[in-house]
């Protein structure tokens, strides 16, 4: 009877160690599904693009010939416009989660609505932005269609993404540090500041490299806003018309040449490349950052 039961036990073991490699077998394949769909879709466009790969090419200007076409004005136009959204959405969307986090407090109606909106802002459509920042940056505030506007626009974009991460990371940093701080005397902005936010800074920096990559990718906003997709021009203050690569790669897919389908297959080859390159400074300070607070992001 007990050697019954042991190998019943040893079936229902092996049972579990099968099941267990399966799952873990499925997660692998979860995992390397879309990494390996990524490289591929970057080999093709590299392939495509790659005649149309040169210096020439990144220091040129528009032109209605395809082999003379370059993307100049809309890669400093996106270089702009996402710097500008950087300072505009980093700055409002970390200070937003600490007052919900340190002072809002749960019974706050201020912040329980702050909280609704925020989770509302999250679902609304890209285009949805694009009309509200044509209706109040571009028309009401009287910013027109430039490079201010389109920034102010993607800032409300990534704004809900800004907030929810900075809002995941302030929580993983213990009460009880926070409880040791103000027990020394330290005032609670003094907390925040010196001790809160910085432990907290790899995951906001997380929140940033999300919203970022967002960013630098919507053309839908861009579009009812008023980017241009012929620019012989450099924008030179934050109140030009501006172009952006999103837009240049949708103007040229939608023209019937071939020699505009390889322009756009080597300018989505620049703009996942400038993706990366950003991507990887961020995730590079991000590295430092929780290195030097002993905290995971």
């Amino acid at each position: 009877m007990a050697a019954t039961k042991l190998n019943i036990r040893r079936a229902k073991g092996g049972g579990y160690q099968l099941r267990e490699k399966l799952f873990v077998a499925a997660c692998l394949f979860a995992v390397c599904l879309p990494i390996a769909m990524l490289f591929l879709l970057f080999g093709k466009l590299l392939l495509d693009g790659l005649p149309r790969l040169s210096w020439e090419f990144l220091t040129s200007y528009p032109s209605r010939r395809a082999v003379a076409a370059g993307i100049l004005p809309a890669a400093v136009g996106t270089l702009y416009l996402i710097l500008l959204t950087g300072l505009i959405a980093l700055p409002l969307g970390v200070g937003a989660a600490v007052y919900l986090e340190e002072y809002g407090g749960k019974k706050s109606k201020l912040a329980a609505l702050i909280e609704i909106n925020i989770a509302n802002l999250a679902g609304v459509p890209s285009i949805i932005y694009g009309l509200l920042g044509l209706g109040l940056f571009v028309r009401a505030l009287g910013m027109g269609r430039s490079l201010l506007a389109g920034a102010c626009t993607l800032a409300l974009l990534v704004l809900p993404v800004v907030v929810v991460s900075t809002r995941e990371a302030l929580r993983t940093v213990p009460l009880a540090t926070r409880e040791a701080c103000l027990a020394l005397g330290a005032t609670r902005w003094q907390t925040i500041r010196q001790v809160v936010l910085p432990q907290a800074l790899p995951g906001v920096m997380t929140g940033a490299i999300l919203a970022v990559s967002r960013a630098m990718g919507e053309t839908a906003p861009l579009v009812v806003v008023g980017a241009l997709a012929y620019v012989p021009f450099l924008p030179d203050s934050v109140f030009a018309q501006f172009g952006a690569l999103p837009i240049q790669i949708f103007n040229w897919v939608s023209r019937p040449q071939p020699a505009f389908l390889v322009n756009a297959a080597a300018g989505i080859v620049v703009l996942l490349t400038l993706m990366l390159i950003l991507n990887a400074g961020a995730i590079y300070l991000r590295d430092r950052m929780q290195s030097r607070y002993g905290r995971s992001a």
